[in-house]
């Protein structure tokens, strides 16, 4: 097993400022310019939000703008992720759909989400995975008003990801009811499979990643994710 740990990430401290008040449309901020693999790409200066504080209700009534950030609910602050998916990372999500739309679960009404909001009432956390598993039973009690838990989740993870808020998020992940976790990470080629806060299997080249015990008949392989 390879310990969290382990994680080559960026281990800086996120910003927090709070303020009392939240508007309901995001300011859009002025983008700058930043160079992956040798392409320059416009990306948004960090919003002046981040780590602001806004009460769930208004967080859920947020009229949240295209800014290229996505955001999270955590105990009444906004917190801010990575920049919204790249050309890349959207490749590796209709991968993992289609491969999920040949499944019996899919068949049988469950679904693989993309970024939508999960309440995690037990932690007072709204968190937005990047793919997130539904079955059809959670999905009708979705529609009713409640907040079912995913029992599998995928994060897309970029090198501008922070260790702490990584390593933070699974404890927050298992500690509420999910199963499975998978980290991928485009640049190393690599998915960390985690089954616990500290059991991960990491797959490379054609290693299965499987899916279990949420999904035990999923699986791909770093290969087919990157290809």
């Amino acid at each position: 097993m390879f310990a969290p740990h382990s994680l080559a990430f960026d281990m800086a401290a996120p910003r927090t400022q709070p303020h009392s008040s939240v508007p309901k449309r995001l300011y859009k901020p002025s983008p700058v310019a930043r160079v992956r693999k040798g392409a320059v790409e416009l990306v948004p200066k960090r919003p002046r939000y981040d780590g602001l504080r806004m009460k769930r209700e208004d967080f859920l009534a947020w009229e949240r703008e295209a800014d290229g950030w996505k955001y999270e609910w955590n105990k009444g602050i906004i917190e801010i992720n990575e920049v919204n998916m790249t050309a890349k990372e959207r490749k590796i999500v209709v991968c993992i759909l289609r491969a999920f739309g040949k499944t019996s679960y899919y068949a049988n009404g469950n679904e693989i989400l993309p970024e939508t909001d999960c309440e995690f009432h037990a932690l007072d956390t709204m968190r937005r995975p990047d793919l997130s598993y539904f079955t059809s039973e959670q999905i009708e009690a979705s529609w009713n008003g409640e907040q079912p838990v995913p029992t599998f989740v995928i994060e897309l993870i970029s090198k501008n990801d922070k260790f702490a808020a990584i390593t933070h998020k699974i404890d927050e992940y298992f500690s509420v009811g999910v199963q499975c976790v998978w980290y991928i990470h485009p640049e190393q080629e690599r998915v960390y499979v985690y089954t616990s806060p500290t059991e991960v299997h990491i797959c490379t080249g054609d290693m299965l990643c499987s899916a279990a015990p949420a999904l035990p008949e999923f699986s791909l392989s770093p290969n087919q994710l990157f290809a």
